[in-house]
């Protein structure tokens, strides 16, 4: 039985609860993560994603994902001529249906590095990529400083990430920034420090167009190179950190 099914609480909720009500909190204050809300993926996806589907070049483990001074942090390193890095979900253990899903991180940066704050439909197993969907709240790539990049992927964009927003923010490589998605039943909307930067609400929804009307899990990553993150890695940057400070979830 899964440990916590959030998109259900609402059921229990009175009309005199606030208008957003924080149904999850991860704030990393433990000495390793806490398995009861995190899986580690680890290794480079094959046999069956070799790549992770994107022709990244790291291999995840689970040394380069710890908790210190009450933080997340993933490293990526190089070993002679491998790149390790850390992934972790929150596959089958906490899910959400509508809300807000808000992480404080400080990023990743160099050429080669691609660190991330996304969500899965909780539906992949069956329905696969991209029938599922895919929420990506943030990613960054090194190759191109001073971006912020919002998209979502459904059926009827396989292949091309046409529904997304590349937003210049002068100094988001320094220090910790907020990242939120508010998603309803019409919308979602992005934010980088509260302020918007990208909203999706296509007017036909179906299930082309629209799977998001399921639970969805988190992601947070930091990968190498591949696809999005660019053929050319710059080794001089190694090692480089992904720092979350927290993240939240809330019943709207």
């Amino acid at each position: 039985m899964k440990a916590f099914i959030f998109i259900f609480l609402s059921l229990f909720c009175s009309s005199s609860i606030a208008q957003s009500q924080l149904i999850f909190e991860d704030q990393f204050d433990d000495e390793v993560l806490n398995e009861k809300f995190w899986n580690y993926e680890l290794g480079n996806g094959c046999p069956n994603l070799c790549g992770w589907g994107n022709n990244e070049r790291q291999i995840y483990t689970k040394k380069n994902v710890r908790l210190a001074d009450g933080k997340l942090i993933i490293s990526a390193t190089k070993n002679g001529s491998v790149y390790e890095s850390g992934r972790i979900t929150t596959k089958s253990k906490v899910e959400m249906l509508y809300g807000t899903i808000e992480v404080r991180a400080k990023l990743a940066v160099g050429v080669g590095v691609w660190p991330a704050v996304w969500m899965l439909g909780s539906s992949i197993d069956e329905k696969k990529w991209p029938l599922c969907g895919e929420i990506d709240i943030m990613e960054y790539v090194g190759k191109e400083p001073q971006k912020v990049f919002t998209s979502l992927h459904t059926a009827d964009s396989y292949g091309n990430t046409i529904n997304t927003k590349k937003t210049k923010i002068e100094g988001i490589e320094d220090g910790f920034h907020v990242y939120k998605a508010d998603w309803t039943e019409d919308s979602i909307t992005f934010y980088v420090d509260n302020k918007i930067v990208y909203t999706f609400s296509p007017e036909v929804k179906n299930e082309k167009t629209w799977p998001f009307n399921k639970p969805f899990y988190a992601l947070i990553n930091l990968a190498i190179g591949g696809n999005f993150g660019g053929p050319e890695v710059d080794n001089a940057i190694f090692p480089q950190e992904l720092i979350v400070d927290y993240l939240r979830i809330y019943k709207n």
